[in-house]
């Protein structure tokens, strides 16, 4: 079975931020993408950047959150207000 972390919950990073994490998860890519890494290195490298993936999607869903709660929270007109004409 495949350990997965729930949808917005964020993988334990307390030394990365969200531009840490990406980057060492394109420093991840790059390197599977060169085809140099054994078997093992390159399981270890895909479970990394699940691990980062998931942070970072996590990270995304929390701003993405604000952002509707800060939407919800803009001025609005009164009702009545476009009646004074």
């Amino acid at each position: 079975m495949i350990n997965t972390i729930p949808p917005g919950e964020l993988v334990p990073a307390p030394d990365l931020d969200e531009a840490a994490a990406l980057a060492e998860l394109e420093k991840i890519v790059a390197s599977m993408e060169s085809g140099k890494l054994t078997l093992e290195q390159s399981l270890a490298a895909h479970k990394r950047g699940l691990e980062l993936a998931q942070y970072c999607q996590g990270v995304l869903a929390r701003a993405q959150q604000q952002v509707k709660v800060l939407e919800e929270n803009t001025l609005k007109n009164f009702p009545g207000a476009d009646d004074d004409e």
